[in-house]
């Protein structure tokens, strides 16, 4: 074996001891200029059609030049003579080839002049160019042998190198898949095993994150005309949960509205983010999705991932992946939010059922027998004729007169007669007449279509006693726990939605503060559970007022859907 090609096998081995494609192209142009004494190596790269040259590399030419050079070539002049015929390419001087199309100002004079093609899995690859033979007017035919055993082992080395590459592109893709898969199973059994929505959301919140490497993942809820964080996992503000954001023109309602995902490397949706959307609760990002939660075509939320921790950016893949785990997410939230919805139900149901049993008791047993008892001491008053007998008799007949007055008016709380028989406003105004006699001035305004004639349906039962007990418990809260003087109640209905509110010039309270026993919980969960909401505007020393607004639905509709009901755990008092 004579000294070149021992020179030749030596490089060779280090060309195809690597099976990183762009280690392997450097070590190419590196190993050709050592072979053949060249000063300036460069490696083409063929494009899909393999007509032009998709990437150009060069050695020897320091990147000063290669700025004034100006662009790279794509595979005119004699460098489209070796993509149009692929065999090897001596010359003595480039310049005077019938393809030359000469250099361009600021370029290296370059004369002698090596090409050889490279072929990988038999098909073309590129070229391997080489100029400026050092110390000889030409390359010779030992150059250009060498040229060409060279470009062979680069054939094989890139052939290997891409098929690893595809090994481990096809391996991460797997990894991925399996993630994806595990994150589900992970959901389905948290399904199996558990209905409460928040435990499930955390876990989506984990696992999403996990999957697509993002720095924090948020989920947002949709509830009416807003979003609420509902879960987050990651770098979050410590107040982030809970928050709400109008939807109107965030990167998220974007997402809602088409039906698909928002990248926030996007210039308008990031001006969305940092404006309207979760950049304005303190949440950064340089980049990221906004992925819908859609199940059975009803839009729950959205999953936003911000900044991919491993390369900066999140990818096609990435997007796909996070969107196959929304779909699974979205089917555990609506299963978790149902079965909520279904406890909350049946929790208010049997309140109401309860009322309306000890309602009953107390007038047919309780309240029957006290006035009994009435009648008898007023005979025993009539027939006596001990003076202290009647005064005894006196004072028990009015305390039970005041008892069967008390009882009256417990019973009428727990179930309001009118209610049921009369319709919303007139149990409304029972409900003021009560409280006018207890000292409270209270000015009364209800405009419903039913009462006012506009409609011969009334609203569903359920609507009802959501409407009167969202009145009733704002008003005791006013009386009770704000000392309030004055009240004022507004009921108005268009053709859509029933509105209420309830003013008070009470003490107030800060509606941010968890307070338990004032009934806010109560109120938001039934106007949830009809896909309305409630809102709660107070502040120390400035009275309250609570507004709720509830969709219309009246006996013999369907009832709409509670898949957007969501019970807020962060912000009620």
């Amino acid at each position: 074996m004579d000294q070149g090609t021992r020179a030749v096998l030596s490089v060779a081995r280090v060309v195809l001891e690597d099976l990183d494609l762009e280690v392997v192209l450097e070590r190419v142009l590196e190993s050709a200029r050592e072979l053949t004494g060249a000063r300036y190596a460069a490696l083409g790269v063929l494009d899909e059609s393999r007509t032009e040259l998709a990437r150009f590399l060069t050695l020897g030419i320091d990147e000063a030049t290669r700025q004034r050079i100006g662009p790279l070539p794509t595979g005119r002049g004699v460098l489209g003579e070796l993509i149009q015929n692929p065999r090897p390419l001596r010359l003595p001087d480039v310049g005077r080839h019938p393809q030359s199309y000469g250099f361009p100002v600021g370029h290296p004079l370059m004369r002698s002049f090596l090409g050889v093609p490279i072929v990988a899995a038999g098909q073309p690859f590129g070229n391997l160019y080489l100029t400026e033979k050092q110390n000889a007017a030409e390359f010779d035919q030992d150059d250009e042998e060498a040229a060409v055993l060279l470009a062979d082992f680069a054939g094989v080395a890139i052939d290997h190198a891409r098929r690893y590459t595809r090994a481990e592109d096809q391996r991460v893709e797997l990894q991925r898949t399996v993630g994806a898969l595990d994150a589900t199973i992970q959901i389905a059994r948290a399904l199996g095993g558990e209905t409460d929505l928040e435990p499930i959301l955390e876990l989506v919140a984990k696992r999403g994150r996990a999957l697509v490497s993002a720095r924090a993942l948020v989920i947002e809820l949709q509830r009416s005309e807003e979003l609420v964080v509902a879960a987050g996992a990651g770098e979050l503000p410590l107040d982030l949960v809970g928050q709400r954001v109008g939807l109107g023109d965030t990167v998220a309602s974007a997402a809602l509205r088409a039906g698909e995902t928002q990248r926030l490397a996007d210039e308008l949706n990031r001006r969305r983010f940092d404006q309207h959307g979760l950049g304005h609760l303190g949440l950064d990002a340089n980049d990221g999705l906004v992925v819908p939660l859609i199940f059975r075509n009803q839009p729950y939320g959205v999953l936003v991932a911000v900044d991919q921790l491993d390369t900066g950016e999140f990818t096609a893949e990435h997007q796909r992946l996070l969107e196959a785990f929304a779909a699974s997410a979205a089917t555990a939230v609506a299963t978790a939010q149902s079965a909520s919805d279904e406890r909350r139900h049946q929790r208010l149901a049997a309140a109401e059922a309860e009322r309306t049993r000890w309602a009953r008791e107390l007038h047919d047993e309780t309240l029957q027998s006290l006035a009994n008892v009435r009648l008898m001491l007023a005979a025993a008053q009539r027939a006596g004729s001990s003076e202290a007998m009647s005064a005894a008799n006196r004072q028990a007949i009015s305390q039970l007169e005041s008892d069967i007055a008390n009882l009256r008016a417990l019973i009428t709380d727990l179930r309001p007669a009118a209610l049921d028989q009369l319709g919303t406003e007139a149990a409304i105004n029972a409900l003021a007449d009560r409280l006018r006699h207890a000292g409270l001035e209270l000015d009364v305004s209800v405009d419903l279509a039913y009462e006012q004639g506009r409609t011969p349906a009334r609203h569903t039962a359920e609507l009802e006693t959501a409407v009167y007990r969202i009145i009733q418990e704002a008003l005791t809260n006013a009386t009770k726990h704000g000392h309030a003087r004055r009240a004022v109640v507004e009921v108005t209905e268009d053709e859509s939605t029933v509105c209420l509110t309830v003013r008070d010039d009470g003490e107030g309270f800060d509606p941010n503060k968890q307070t338990d026993g004032l009934g806010l919980l109560g109120m938001r969960e039934r106007a949830e559970l009809l896909d309305g909401t409630v809102r709660i505007e107070s502040a120390q020393g400035q009275g309250a007022t609570i507004t709720a607004r509830l969709p219309v639905t009246r006996r013999g509709d369907k009832r709409p859907s509670d898949g957007l009901a969501f019970l807020d755990r962060h912000s009620h008092r």
